[in-house]
């Protein structure tokens, strides 16, 4: 049983949802906008968020970029809004999953049970990941070149520690928008090549000249000890 925590404004809709999770064995409890939803994840510390996008009080992104200044509480993004940009707005906010409306609650309890076996995935590998002058500190989700802290974004951390923890290992663009960017039923490749342009600035490289991310021409990218 997971404890659960429902940000939604349709009171039908919440209903719904809450007798249906409820009914797969989860504890569940919810707000109808975006403030009193922080409150309760703050105060109640729920195993899992179910986030609308469209509340009354605070735009959906806001909550989460809010939510993630103080907590890593997995998030899942139920939305009626399924433009692409959107989804990577909400994903590079911090959101770990994003579902569009409508969809069934056994789709819903399937996205948060794969969603709180990845955390419990995550958790054990928080230990600091070092990579050359590269050194990754997941529980704090922060990083450093060369004893300097980087000014991450939550997506391009995510990147980064994920090719980190496989030094060496070629990791495609689809396994990327898979695990990192939870959009495994679609994406565009685009997507991953900006956030490695970003992240590459940040580590003083670029595509023409690599240090630390090695491009694999038509299979993806890896992560090397320039040093080694």
């Amino acid at each position: 049983m997971a404890h659960l925590l429902l940000v939604e404004d349709d009171a039908q809709v919440r209903s719904a949802l809450t007798r249906a999770l409820t009914e797969r064995g989860h504890a569940v409890i919810s707000a109808a906008a975006g403030m009193p939803g922080l409150t309760r994840a703050l105060e109640d510390r729920p195993d899992l968020v179910v986030l609308d996008l469209g509340l009354p009080d605070l735009d959906g992104c806001e909550v989460l970029r809010m939510l993630r200044a103080v907590s890593a509480v997995p998030v899942i993004v139920a939305t009626a809004r399924d433009d692409e940009p959107e989804i990577v707005r909400a994903l590079d906010a911090g959101a770990d999953d994003y579902v569009v409306k409508p969809f069934s609650a056994a789709h819903l309890d399937a996205r948060i049970r794969a969603v709180l076996r990845r955390s419990r995935d995550d958790d054990a590998e928080t230990g600091p990941v070092r990579v050359g002058g590269l050194l990754i500190e997941q529980a704090g989700r922060e990083a450093s070149l060369d004893g300097v802290r980087l000014d991450l974004t939550p997506k391009e951390f995510d990147l980064l520690h994920y090719l980190a923890v496989r030094p060496g290992q070629v990791v495609t663009k689809r396994e990327l928008l898979t695990e990192v960017w939870r959009m495994a039923y679609g994406g565009a490749d685009k997507t991953v090549d900006v956030h490695l342009s970003w992240l590459r600035r940040k580590l003083g490289e670029s595509a023409q000249r690599p240090r630390y991310l090695q491009t694999v021409h038509g299979v993806g990218v890896k992560i090397v000890d320039p040093g080694a």
